[in-house]
């Protein structure tokens, strides 16, 4: 059985990655991912506000004003609740790359250019074997419409490929207006591969103290079935690897987004829930799933569900919408419904 992929040009043992994430903070528990059969890993995030913070200058302004304006510092959280700074974290990379026998990326977290963007030439000396841009960005300004946000998204991947030489990949969120041509315009900018979907943590507010307040929702496998579709979509139209990192709890996840036509699935919720040990139990799984139907290798079924090779391509677009609510209406959960109109009740 052969579960070998490639992906940004990097040949992999199997198609599960762990994805950006707290688990790879620590190079011991790099190790057991790795011994677990995991096939690469891709770091946890260097932020932009991290590196940015790094400058004296802008340090020394934003302790300025801490008297005046109680808040003004708290916008940003405090340098140690990253645990690292840009030099640490080029350092963290380069023990796990002496550490590991697996290909690391490495993960930059912004969205605006400048000097800030220069660590992703360190990341690359300190032996990265390919870089992914975390697009991490809400456009709450009304004046800032949605071109402009692509464009924003371009200049980031374009001045980060001035730096470096390895494979980059962009992970995107999905809430662009025109996903298609944007993963067009990426591809013909230079990107290897586009990761679908970053998710947005969505901040709550406690009544009790008034205060709005982080929460962090680890995922579910049904938040697999959007980057699903996109995949689905985009894979054979534009020229890139593609990877899902939304979603991907167990093996039937992973094979989903293998013939959707992933090259890779990447986690982190499940494992933060169950361990480490999931990778294996879910490339057995995996394995079971393809000897059960005959395939022989990881290549025979990517794509094999994509639009293009499906029997009925707009099941993927609009018209699954009114299958969707078909489906519904025809299922025994209907059938209160159904018997509520058929009373004449509803108009």
């Amino acid at each position: 059985m052969d579960l070998t992929t490639t992906y940004m040009g990097l040949t992999l043992k199997n198609p599960l990655v762990p994805s950006a994430s707290p688990l790879s903070r620590n190079i011991d528990t790099m190790r057991r991912l790795e011994d677990a059969g995991a096939a690469a890993i891709v770091m946890y995030s260097l932020f932009e506000e991290q590196a940015t913070l790094e400058s004296n200058l802008l340090d020394h302004y934003l302790n300025y004003f801490t008297e005046a304006f109680a808040e003004a510092t708290d916008w940003y959280p405090d340098m140690q609740d990253y645990r690292t700074g840009p030099q640490e974290y080029v350092e963290h990379l380069r023990k796990a790359k002496e550490a590991l026998g697996i290909p690391i990326i490495g993960s930059l977290n912004g969205m605006s250019t400048g000097g800030w963007l220069e660590y992703a030439k360190d990341i690359e000396q300190a032996g990265a074997d390919a870089l992914e841009l975390n697009i991490y960005y809400i456009a709450t300004d009304p004046t800032i419409g949605g071109d402009d946000v692509e464009q924003m998204t371009l200049n980031v991947l374009k001045t980060v490929k001035e730096h470096v030489c390895i494979p980059v990949a962009v992970k995107l969120s999905p809430y662009y207006s025109a996903t298609a041509n944007l993963a067009l315009r990426l591809a013909d900018a230079g990107a290897s591969a586009l990761v679908l979907f970053n998710r947005f943590y969505q901040p709550d507010l406690d009544l009790g103290k008034m205060e709005v307040v982080p929460r962090l929702v680890l995922s579910a496998s049904d938040e697999l079935r959007l980057p699903l579709r996109w995949v689905a979509i985009l894979y054979g139209r534009i020229p890139v690897d593609f990877a899902i990192t939304t979603g991907i709890h167990t093996h039937e996840d992973v094979i989903k987004g293998l013939v959707a036509g992933a090259k890779v699935t990447m986690m982190a919720s499940e494992l933060l829930r169950n361990g480490t040990d999931r990778i294996t139990e879910m490339l057995e799984g995996i394995a079971q799933w393809m000897d059960g139907r005959g395939y022989e290798s990881v290549s025979e079924m990517q794509g094999s569900m994509s639009q293009q090779r499906v029997g009925d391509p707009a099941a993927f677009e609009r018209a699954n919408y009114m299958a969707v609510l078909q489906s519904w209406y025809n299922d025994p959960a209907g059938q209160l419904f159904r018997d509520v109109l058929n009373r004449g009740q509803v108009g």
